[in-house]
C-alpha cells in the first residue's frame, strides 16, 4: 500500500510541532507554577481561595462562592466560573470542561487549573 505524500507531510508536521505544544503547558509543584522547567508564578492559597501571581503581581483569583468558584481579575471583575466540571462564561453558558483546563495545567487543584485556563483565554497570562 502506498501512502500519499500529503499524509506523510502532515504526519511530519505533527511530530515536529509536538515539542512546541509541550512548552505551553503549566505544572503546579506546591504553590509554584512552572512553565517548561522554569518558575512562571505562584498559586497562593488564602483560606479557601487562591491568588494567582506572575512575578510580583497578582493577575487573578479563584474565589470559592457556595458550590462554585469565581475566577476574577484585578478589580474583582468576574471572568468565568468553575461549576462542578464545567467552566462557564460570566453569563452562565458553558465555555469548556475542566478536562480542557487540565490539558493546559497539570498537577494543580481544579480551581487553579480553571483559573489559569480562563486567564489564558483572556490574554492575562
Amino acid at each position: 500500500m502506498r501512502i500519499p505524500s500529503t499524509i506523510i507531510s502532515i504526519f511530519i508536521l505533527c511530530v515536529l510541532a509536538a515539542p512546541a505544544a509541550a512548552d505551553g503547558e503549566y505544572k503546579c509543584k506546591g504553590e509554584r507554577i512552572e512553565k517548561g522547567s522554569s518558575t512562571w508564578g505562584y498559586a497562593r492559597a488564602s483560606g479557601s481561595d487562591y491568588r494567582i501571581e506572575k512575578g510580583s503581581s497578582s493577575i487573578g483569583w479563584a474565589k470559592k462562592r457556595s458550590s462554585k468558584w469565581a475566577i476574577e481579575t484585578f478589580g474583582s471583575t468576574t471572568l468565568g466560573w468553575l461549576t462542578g466540571s464545567r467552566i462557564e462564561k460570566p453569563n452562565g453558558s458553558t465555555w469548556a470542561q475542566l478536562s480542557d483546563a487540565k490539558r493546559l495545567v497539570h498537577g494543580c487543584p481544579d480551581a487553579v487549573s480553571a483559573a489559569l485556563w480562563v486567564l489564558n483565554k483572556h490574554g492575562k497570562l
